[in-house]
């Protein structure tokens, strides 16, 4: 399986895992907002930060919005929904000046596009990859275009069966995309810990044998980590500064304490993964002579006397005779006078 390289940095298996801050609509339609999460992402350690390239018209129906004109949760919602979708929609000109700020602070720009012309959009602006989010995993016709960049492309599969995973790559692969990389979502926000199925990342691998993330929806930090302990190259969490701030997702999303917390014990789980090959490392080699036991005399014995079972006894540390070579001890005379609890040598031994 050969690793996606998105802006220079590889991802998949065999290096650190990929960390993407969710910024979604969490901007809220305030480019403003939008630096200072790019500042916070890109602080904590994130690799990247992911937008959401969609727009009124884009998006959804005009009776979807006649379905929708107010809400009870004044918390996540204000007004309408078209009101809302209108507010937190990303003009062009908003996806540019966010594009240009995320190259001067050395962070990689990533978003979901939602339509071929919002595609278009994002290949003026030059991206290093495309992702398409759980909502399209059946949309072929997006997935077609999409597929047409030859860049790589990142498939949350939240909602899907593996029968519409399969059908997604193989419309992507068909249709030239670059390098794939799956993750694997539950697209409920939060998720009951039992719908997660994170062994599911290793079905992904199997089956389409390449790289396997994880678009995570849960509260705090605990999942994504255990998502790289199992073997996530990708690491995908909605951000926020404030999970008090009105709007769609912050109440979900990972602030800075919880980003940087991913970010940075990400890589430890990362490293401490390590391979299959036992090893024992330098450290550890000298750690023995402190930790292990050596033999020891259990009662005061003369020169010339001849060691017996119950003559010895196992204490630490490890730098004389170990106990394991016990059998080349008994019967052996000793070469010199010991006290009791003296370590034994070789060179006490006739």
């Amino acid at each position: 399986m050969e690793p996606v390289n998105l802006e220079g940095r590889l991802v998949g298996p065999g290096h650190p895992p990929y960390v993407v801050a969710e910024i979604g609509s969490n901007h809220n339609g305030d480019v403003d907002l939008a630096r200072r999460l790019i500042d916070a992402a890109k602080d904590c350690g994130a690799d990247a930060v992911k937008f959401q390239s969609w727009s009124k018209r884009s998006l959804i129906s005009r009776a979807e919005y006649q379905r929708h004109p107010d809400y009870g949760d004044k918390k996540r919602h204000f007004g309408s929904l078209e009101e809302m979708v209108e507010r937190y929609q990303f003009t062009p000109d908003q996806h540019r000046e966010v594009v240009a700020y995320c190259r001067d602070r050395g962070i990689t720009f990533l978003s979901s596009c939602f339509a071929p012309e919002e595609v278009d959009l994002l290949e003026s602006l030059d991206v290093s990859a495309h992702k398409t989010a759980s909502m399209d995993i059946n949309h072929l016709p997006l997935l077609e275009y999409v597929a047409g960049t030859g860049k790589p492309v990142i498939v949350s599969t939240g909602m899907a069966s593996m029968a519409e995973v399969a059908r997604a790559v193989d419309v992507l692969r068909s249709h030239g995309s670059g390098p794939i990389i799956l993750l694997h979502c539950v697209s409920i926000y939060p998720p009951a810990y039992e719908d997660i199925h994170l062994r599911n990342m290793e079905t992904l691998r199997r089956a389409f044998d390449v790289p396997v993330g994880f678009s995570d929806h849960t509260l705090g930090t605990v999942i994504p980590l255990a998502a790289v302990a199992l073997g996530a190259c990708l690491i995908e969490k909605h951000f926020t500064l404030d999970k008090d701030l009105p709007g769609w997702d912050h109440a979900i999303s990972a602030d800075p304490d919880q980003l940087r917390v991913i970010c940075e014990e990400g890589r430890h789980v990362f490293a401490s993964l390590g391979d299959t090959v036992r090893r024992v490392s330098q450290a550890e080699m000298e750690k023995r002579r402190q930790f292990r036991r050596c033999l020891v005399a259990k009662r005061a014995m003369a020169e010339g006397e001849t060691l017996r079972r119950d003559d010895v006894d196992f204490k630490r540390p490890g730098t004389g005779i170990a106990p394991d070579a016990l059998p080349y001890v008994l019967g052996r005379t000793l070469a010199r006078s010991l006290e009791e609890d003296d370590e034994l040598q070789w060179s006490d031994l006739v």
